[in-house]
């Protein structure tokens, strides 16, 4: 058996499939031809953002199981999926601390502009400091939208070390949570100092940050989203760094382009490479969960982090 290795992963994850007979084979590239070619006689794929296109998944006979190295499925043509009754699953969780830990760096950079002030310093420029205002997190409050992993450990993180109140907007989630819940987006936007996303991407979360969003957003707020791109309006986001609604965010995910733009022209601005889950501790464990997850399905079981597909007769 088969399992085509998209892009890079830990050589954990690849020593386990090796070790249970089966074979990884390692695509050069993310090119559709390439993934096209290397993908026929492949019982399994394991991708990470490059995701797995309808093209892709048509020519692949003896496919059985698509594995998101990460908690992100949204690349991955699920409908197609589907269609052939393939497997596709995920790994929430394995590189949710990581990811918490980058939330919490970009928070703390933005409130104090550490990337700016070092640009400042590196260039030989004066009177940065007297020139720029900045905050403490101390005793504020935080707004977390979304309750997963990831937003958990944040939440717990500002909790403790920050002896911040925690505000948690997630309609989804059930039961009680050990922070306050608010049911509106707005009421949390309002009062909170820091904004951290940690929703997955949905039609009723596109854009959840647009411009009657940052309307009701508490001036001064700082803003990180280490989530996915599509939650916030950029246009948007631009005019409220521009009239002091933000007074700073921290991006790890963004549309092409984006740091080339507008946001990319204020130095309240953070930009990271979507370097969330990419910690060696991080990347062992993801690859270490899919690698597994390909193995419980092709020895005729079903991964738990299975999504749930409606299968549809081609």
């Amino acid at each position: 058996m088969k399992c085509l290795i998209v892009q890079p992963m830990h050589a954990a994850g690849i020593a386990l499939l090796t070790d249970a007979g089966v074979e990884p084979v390692m695509s050069p590239d993310t090119d559709i031809e390439t993934v096209k070619r290397l993908i026929r006689d492949c019982q399994a794929v394991i991708t990470r953002d490059a995701g797995l296109s309808a093209e892709a998944i048509a020519v692949a006979e003896t496919l059985k199981v698509i594995v998101s190295h990460g908690a992100g499925h949204d690349s991955i043509d699920k409908i197609a999926a589907g269609k052939r009754g393939i497997l596709v699953c995920n790994t929430p969780g394995a590189n949710a601390r990581s990811v918490s830990e980058l939330a919490l760096g970009l928070a703390i950079a933005a409130a104090r502009l550490i990337p700016a002030a070092d640009q400042a310093v590196r260039a030989g420029s004066r009177g940065f400091r007297e020139a720029s205002t900045f905050c403490e997190l101390f005793g504020k409050t935080v707004l977390v939208v979304g309750w997963g992993a990831i937003a958990q450990g944040l939440g717990r993180m500002l909790d403790i070390a920050f002896g911040m109140r925690v505000l948690v907007y997630s309609p989804r989630s059930t039961g009680d949570l050990p922070y306050e819940r608010v049911e509106r987006l707005e009421e949390g936007l309002a009062v909170a100092d820091l904004i951290s996303l940690h929703t997955p991407l949905r039609e009723e979360t596109r854009n959840m940050l647009d411009a009657r969003a940052f309307s009701a957003i508490k001036p001064g707020a700082i803003l990180v989203n280490t989530a996915r791109a599509g939650l916030i309006d950029e246009t948007a986001l631009a005019a409220a760094i521009e009239d002091g609604t933000i007074a700073g965010a921290g991006l790890d995910v963004y549309s092409p382009g984006a740091a080339q733009g507008p946001l990319g022209a204020s130095s309240r601005v953070i930009f990271t490479p979507h370097l969330g889950g990419t910690t060696g501790e991080a990347l062992e464990r993801v690859a270490l969960a899919a690698a597994g997850h390909v193995l419980t399905a092709l020895s005729g079981g079903r991964p738990a982090t299975t999504i749930e597909l409606q299968r549809v007769n081609a």
